[in-house]
């Protein structure tokens, strides 16, 4: 298939294996968990009664006193004790299967969709010659692109210094693109470098 460059210069030919898949809501959705799921830290940690410091005298004497029983400081009824359920870390795994032909094709899924609602923009090449923020979101503003990820074929430094303070736009190259960056922004801008690699990678 061919894809109109935004300059109007002509198009580029891309292969309808990876630009032209029928979409697939239940495969996108299952790998998008999946990526999600994968950034989770797992590292929430809480103390048992045995794990609390201190607790080894009684509180108090058993009778006469009018106040329940206690053994403990470390019971977790007291303040400061240990919880009765304590959550440990990676105690349970939330990672979704997902093998590498089903991400492919959800990848795939997903860049034909930016495709069919023109919310994928290709260009020849794009890059900024100073880091210098201003520089960049007026290049956006004339290509009436305030929401975009930039996708290149290598990572230009200069190009992403000038990105990092905008709010809505990110840069990567073709080997950081992930289905949720794709789904997170209004317009993915990608130079024929990376439209080439991303092919690569698909087929």
């Amino acid at each position: 298939m061919q894809l109109p460059l935004h300059d109007g210069s002509g198009n580029v030919e891309v292969a309808d294996g990876a630009f032209a898949r029928q979409f697939n809501a239940a495969l996108v959705h299952q790998v998008v968990t999946a990526y999600l799921a994968k950034g989770h830290g797992g590292t929430r940690a809480q103390r048992t009664r045995a794990q609390v410091r201190g607790g080894g005298r009684k509180p108090y004497r058993q009778k006469g006193t009018n106040r329940a029983r206690a053994g403990t400081r470390s019971s977790p009824l007291w303040r400061g004790g240990g919880h009765m359920f304590a959550a440990q870390p990676h105690e349970r795994s939330d990672n979704v299967k997902v093998n590498r032909k089903m991400y492919r094709g959800a990848m795939c899924c997903i860049l034909s969709e930016l495709i069919r609602q023109n919310r994928l923009v290709a260009a020849t090449a794009f890059a900024v010659e100073t880091p210098k923020t201003q520089s960049l979101a007026a290049q956006l503003t004339a290509l009436k692109l305030p929401n975009v990820l930039i996708v290149s074929g290598e990572i230009d430094e200069n190009l992403k210094l000038s990105a990092r303070n905008l709010r809505n736009v990110d840069v990567c190259d073709a080997n950081g693109v992930n289905p949720v960056s794709l789904l997170s922004h209004e317009k993915v801008l990608v130079t024929v470098a990376a439209l080439k690699a991303l092919e690569a990678a698909l087929a």
